[in-house]
């Protein structure tokens, strides 16, 4: 493929010829499509495009991209994608993953991960269940949760993926449902820009296994009363006639009518994605329903040195420093002879 055509390329040329296997009415198909529009849309060759997988039904995508791709093992996918990055900086480096994959036995790649702002966008297909193995409950599962693993209901306390992203001092976090395919493309639009590590969460059904668990905010009927899209430098402004807002008393959201006891939008937040101070970041990773809309679109996108370039750099300025021969670096310092 030449530059020429690059700026032409369509969903079709990120597809494979190999049928999705999900089941019917996944919401995996609607988000394959998404990235599919979205990285036609950025313009960059297939070929210079990788999709790191763990294992899950989230982690069948690299067989759908035509892209380079790795079915790796359960969680390790961003250790993975860690190296490949390293390696070949030169590569756009997605991972796909689950919330069991990357946030039960891959958590601490996970975090680790978002810790080193490596360069490659992580997509969590969060469905609240483990799809693949048919129904346990998983790491965002709500309290209470009934499942094939939990009988009586679980006793965990869940993740909430953005709050944890944010304690690793997440450089790019945005959120969207499956079903939205405006505020997904766009968010993955934003996080396939960004320099660093792009997080975002992707509010996903599983109609087999846990049918429903974000009707309340997919559903048309109520998602402008359940969701708030963030845009940055506008007003928090939300609810099917625009009449409802987020407040900040304090370092507390509240939400207020606009037009009641003197609520005007100059009262309300301001969403700044490009804060440098996490603590409203934070805020909002903890807006949850029924309390509070869920925030959706682009929650922070800050610039951090990034691992890789940083990585490679200190390689390249040591290359030039130090010459030193194969044996002499196995020997090292320490080595000594047995009479």
């Amino acid at each position: 493929m030449t530059l020429a055509t690059e700026n032409l390329l369509k969903p079709k040329d990120f597809a494979t010829d190999q049928d999705p296997r999900w089941c019917p009415g996944c919401g995996d198909y609607a988000i394959l499509n998404s990235v599919q529009r979205a990285l036609a849309k950025q313009g960059i060759a297939p070929h210079k495009i990788a999709t790191i997988a763990g294992i899950g039904c989230s982690s069948r995508f690299p067989y759908y991209m035509a892209t380079y791709g790795f079915h790796t093992i359960h969680g390790r996918a961003p250790a993975v994608a860690t190296g490949l990055k390293v390696a070949r900086p030169d590569l756009q480096v997605w991972v796909a993953t689950g919330d069991g994959d990357a946030l039960s036995i891959g958590g601490n790649h996970f975090i680790h991960a978002v810790r080193r702002n490596v360069d490659v966008k992580v997509l969590l297909f969060n469905n609240r269940i483990y799809g693949l193995t048919k129904g346990q409950y998983s790491p965002t599962s709500e309290l209470g949760k009934k499942t094939k693993s939990s009988p009586q209901g679980t006793v965990d306390n869940p993740f909430l993926p953005m709050s944890l992203a944010i304690g690793a001092e997440a450089s790019f976090m945005g959120r969207s449902i499956d079903v939205d395919g405006k505020t997904l493309g766009d968010v993955l639009g934003a996080a396939a820009a960004h320099k660093g590590t792009a997080f975002v969460e992707i509010m996903q059904n599983c109609n087999i296994f846990n049918d429903g668990a974000w009707d309340h905010l997919s559903s048309k009927e109520f998602r402008a009363d359940m969701t708030i899209l963030l845009e940055h430098d506008k007003p928090m402004i939300f609810g099917a006639n625009r009449d409802k807002g987020i407040r900040l008393n304090g370092l507390r959201p509240e939400v207020v009518t606009i037009g009641e006891n003197g609520v005007t939008e100059s009262d309300l937040w301001v969403h700044d994605a490009h804060d440098e101070d996490p603590t409203r970041a934070f805020l909002l990773s903890r807006m949850e329903y029924p309390a509070f809309p869920v925030p959706v679109g682009v929650i922070r996108a800050v610039q951090r040195p990034v691992y890789d370039a940083l990585v490679n750099a200190q390689i390249v300025e040591q290359q030039a420093v130090k010459k030193a021969n194969l044996q002499s670096l196995l020997n090292g310092r320490s080595t000594w002879t047995v009479a």
